[in-house]
């Protein structure tokens, strides 16, 4: 059985996860503490760093630096189910150990941190216009903000929401369920490594392959989960069109460049009716990606990124109720 109890402690990981859900939403990213503190996403990151420059050498062959990439995929996420794996057995043997397992799982979710930052570049559009706009955004997305306007700025923002509602919060909650701490140590690992190395740049094409197919299986599922999940939240929206989002999503969602990326973005597209993706430069070149809801009005603002984050707000409680719900039928 996957979903299993806590020994003593008397509590399942469905539970736990509405908890560290809730506190996410609360308290977010606790700012101060990794002011002093390495969050473990960054030390990853750090690690991810290492390894690159230290394996993935231009002189190699690009079959040496594939093999290599793999390797590194495969050794970071079984380290990572490893350390999942002893925690989760920690804190079933230890009083209240339970709490361990929740700060984990607040530390690997970003419901809050990423309402905040899509909110900080509608709040800059608003006060600062287009300069202000541009520094905000190039916090959240890997594109030139130096190429987009305004409207380019709040699509981005509002694109960066989508994908992001899927893989920091559908995501970790969907692989926390199924597998514990190792699943979502796991994901989160690929996921980082996949933001770093899995582009396919001249340099990542090799050594980068492994981590982005295996990002894009891990993320096959959740995808999917979160684009409905923004379905069903248009209901629920001001001005949402839920018919429109599910048409759009179906339609559009497997023309974007990630499989996966497509779906909680044509869903978002359609159910705001704007659209969304389109060419954009990457690296100073520009990439002719298709329209999704080509049938809408590119030309959005700070009101369209507001509507978004509102209909963020509530397929983010609409994830919580499904986790509820999953609470309440194992209790009873």
């Amino acid at each position: 059985m996957l979903i299993t109890d806590y020994g003593a402690s008397g509590l399942l990981p469905p539970l736990v996860l509405l908890a560290a859900l809730l506190i996410d939403a609360i308290v977010g990213e606790f700012g101060p503490l990794f002011r002093v503190l390495p969050h473990p996403v960054a030390m990853i990151g750090a690690a991810t760093g290492w390894v690159d420059r230290r394996l993935n050498r231009d002189r190699r062959a690009a079959g040496a630096r594939a093999f290599r990439g793999a390797m590194v995929a495969l050794g970071f996420a079984v380290a990572m189910a490893a350390l999942g794996w002893a925690l989760a057995d920690i804190s079933r043997r230890i009083p209240f150990g339970w709490v361990i397992e929740l700060l984990c799982v607040v530390l690997f979710l970003a419901q809050r941190s990423l309402f905040d930052h899509v909110r900080a570049v509608a709040r800059a559009l608003d006060a600062d216009g287009l300069v202000g706009g541009r520094a905000a955004v190039a916090r959240i997305v890997g594109r030139d903000p130096e190429q987009l306007d305004t409207h380019g700025v709040a699509r981005a923002a509002i694109e960066s929401l989508a994908e992001s509602f899927s893989d920091a919060v559908v995501a970790p909650a969907f692989w926390y369920l199924l597998f514990g701490l190792p699943g979502l140590f796991v994901y989160k690992t690929i996921n980082t490594m996949d933001s770093m190395i899995g582009y396919r740049t001249e340099r990542h094409a090799a050594f980068g392959a492994a981590t982005a197919r295996l990002d894009d299986a891990l993320n096959y599922a959740p995808a999917r989960l979160a684009g409905i999940y923004i379905v069903v939240a248009a209901m629920f929206t001001p001005k949402g069109l839920s018919s429109q989002a599910l048409k759009v999503m179906a339609r559009d969602g497997k023309k974007h460049r990630s499989p996966n990326a497509g779906w909680p973005e044509a869903a978002m597209a359609g159910a705001l009716s704007v659209a969304l993706s389109g060419p954009r430069r990457y690296d100073g070149k520009t990439v002719d990606e298709p329209w999704l809801g080509e049938e809408f009005s590119a030309r959005i603002g700070v009101a369209e990124i507001r509507r978004a984050l509102y209909l963020f707000v509530v397929a983010c409680l609409i994830n919580a109720a499904v986790i509820a719900a999953i609470v309440t039928y194992l209790i009873a």
